[in-house]
């Protein structure tokens, strides 16, 4: 059995590979914490997005403050965790994926 070479897509490939294990793998308490931190996301993001839309008036410019945050999130991510990164980190980046995921699926909602 020949292994794959190691070129720059096989080490992405690789590392894409622990990061995916990483959140599909541990104990069920922790699997549990990760998916809903993924929900409250969803839901936050559906529930505010709505409720500013109409405080402010614009859809647009409620996306994209809130899009705003979450990447300043990152940023700060970056910037505090440079080798490991924490529980509560890892919790938030959940709580973000589900944020943007449930904005994006607002923005197709409106342009349709």
């Amino acid at each position: 059995m020949s292994s794959l070479q190691r070129t720059r897509l096989s080490k992405v490939q690789k590392g894409l590979g622990r990061i995916v294990a990483e959140t599909v793998v541990g104990p069920w308490w922790l699997i549990s914490l990760r998916v809903i931190a993924l929900l409250l996301g969803f839901f936050s993001a559906s529930t505010l997005t709505d409720y500013l839309a109409n405080v402010v008036q614009s859809r647009t410019a409620t996306a994209l403050i809130a899009l705003a945050v979450c990447e300043l999130l990152v940023f700060l991510r970056q910037s505090l965790c440079k080798n490991f990164v924490p529980l509560h980190w890892r919790l938030l980046d959940n709580l973000r994926i589900g944020f943007v995921y449930a904005v994006v699926l607002e923005a197709f909602k409106v342009g349709s």
